[in-house]
């Protein structure tokens, strides 16, 4: 591959890693609402969870889509009835102490790694990843390449907007402005639904 693609590719993954979607919402709302430690298996959840998209689908799972296109119909309406969910569960989320175990926390390992299947976001990231830098992706090694830049921009990407949101919790003492800042992440994530329906 040419560096100037090798640049290009690098320079699409750190932008589309670090720009407003779904997971970068609940990541900053899960830092204010949780902290960064109960955070970080959520973060992992999102970095490798997106990172074996991205070479599942290289590796040949797109053709899956290809040949049945309702399959992606159908993680697109799942992924936005379950991000409405997710709103309304944030938006209902209140402050915890480090020490507070309470039945409802943040999002596991697991949980985060299966949303990336229905994160429309995620989608257009990976067949973006797949399609536009298809010289990339043209060989084992290349999409293995693919594979290992968008592991370290999701972490990186992870890492701050968790920060970001633990370096909110100071500033937000009351439970009201929690609240407050826990509905204003909701409507931010209910508003990254729009790209799903205007493709409808």
């Amino acid at each position: 591959m040419s560096q100037q693609l090798f640049i290009a590719f690098v320079t699409f993954a750190f932008v589309m890693a670090f720009t407003p979607g779904p997971n970068n919402i609940m990541l900053l709302s899960s830092g204010v609402t949780y902290g960064f430690r109960r955070t970080v298996p959520h973060m992992m959840g999102v970095s490798f969870g997106f990172a074996f998209m991205v070479g599942a689908v290289g590796f040949g799972l797109a053709t899956v889509f290809i040949r049945y296109p309702v399959l992606q119909d159908l993680l697109k309406y799942l992924g936005a009835a379950y991000l409405i969910y997710l709103a309304v569960a944030i938006a209902f989320s209140e402050s915890t102490k480090p020490e507070d175990t309470t039945l409802r926390g943040p999002m596991s390992f697991w949980g985060a790694a299966l949303f990336q299947w229905v994160n429309a976001k995620g989608w257009v990231m990976v067949i973006s990843t797949i399609t536009a830098y298809a010289a990339i992706a043209r060989f084992p090694a290349n999409v293995a390449l693919q594979v290992l830049i968008s592991f370290v921009m999701a972490v990186a990407s992870t890492i701050t907007w968790t920060l970001f949101g633990t370096a909110l919790r100071p500033l937000l003492s009351s439970e009201r402005a929690v609240r407050a800042f826990n509905i204003v992440m909701a409507v931010l994530l209910l508003a990254s639904l729009y790209p799903v329906f205007m493709d409808a």
